[in-house]
């Protein structure tokens, strides 16, 4: 195919207006319904996927328990006015929304554009480009969320005892979860080969989850680590996660987190609607 995307197909001319190229209708730009399709998609091929996906998505955060909880928290027996194992506790929740959304967004975005062609298929249909990565990153989200209750419930197997403002965590995650899979669309939509990935893994991704108050916290970095650990998304994720499972959730600071976090979604979004559109003319 040329890398044209015909957004929506539109009725023959008539006799009188061939040759105008002018479409007898105006489409609508955004539209629910296509949005929920590319979701309904996703659900289709995720029924069988399924077992493979819940298997890591559950012996990741118990590896992190078993690793840093037992081994680092024998050793260590307050971090942040939290025991150790609470604090790595929504590190890991973090960490799981990071990865199950920013991952499958950055590979399949970029396989499915450049590998498989997929793209080109799906946008021939009466599909957009905003609705396409809509649809994906939300997808994405729901996954991610559905990965932290899970590991919620795994800390609670090991002996943490949350808050009752835990039931807080879905929300923040699928925000969370929605701006990270942007991201990683963006990222897809730029890559030319697969070598690629261990740039942005390494370079982007690695940083983020370490420099992050996930594994210790931020006090103690160098200044110029601080003020990068601040400006990480994941930073304001993880001090969310923190207020609502063992803190208070209605102190005034953590609207600054919620603004981060929406902030870096719209960014993120507008900017994969973007680059994927250049990628798929180009």
């Amino acid at each position: 195919m040329s890398g044209h995307p015909v957004h929506r197909t539109v009725p023959a001319a008539a006799d009188g207006d061939l040759g105008r190229g002018l479409p007898t209708r105006v489409p609508p730009a955004f539209s629910v319904r296509a949005v929920l399709a590319v979701l309904w998609r996703e659900w289709a091929v995720f029924r069988r996927v399924w077992f493979s996906t819940a298997f890591g998505s559950i012996l990741e955060p118990v590896t992190y328990f078993v690793a840093f909880g037992f081994g680092f928290g024998a050793l260590v027996a307050e971090v942040a006015g939290l025991s150790y194992f609470d604090f790595i506790a929504t590190g890991a929740v973090a960490i799981g929304v990071l990865f199950s959304s920013i991952f499958p967004a950055l590979i399949n975005g970029y396989f499915r554009r450049k590998e498989q062609r997929l793209y080109d298929g799906v946008l021939a249909a009466p599909l957009s480009i905003p609705e396409l990565v809509t649809g994906e990153a939300l997808w994405n989200a729901l996954r991610a969320s559905v990965v932290a209750c899970a590991t919620v419930l795994v800390a609670i197997a090991f002996g943490v005892r949350p808050n009752p403002t835990v039931v807080l965590v879905p929300a923040i995650t699928v925000v969370a979860g929605f701006a990270f899979a942007a991201a990683g669309a963006a990222f897809g939509s730029v890559m030319r080969s697969t070598h690629s990935f261990d740039m942005i893994i390494v370079g982007v991704i690695v940083p983020m989850y370490v420099v992050a108050g996930t594994f210790f916290p931020i006090d103690g970095l160098p200044p110029m680590l601080a003020a990068l650990a601040v400006a990480n998304p994941l930073y304001h994720v993880v001090e969310l996660l923190r207020a609502v499972t063992f803190g208070d959730p209605a102190g005034a600071s953590l609207w600054a987190h919620v603004g981060v976090i929406v902030g870096f979604g719209v960014v993120a979004w507008l900017t994969a609607i973007r680059l994927l559109r250049r990628a798929m003319i180009d």
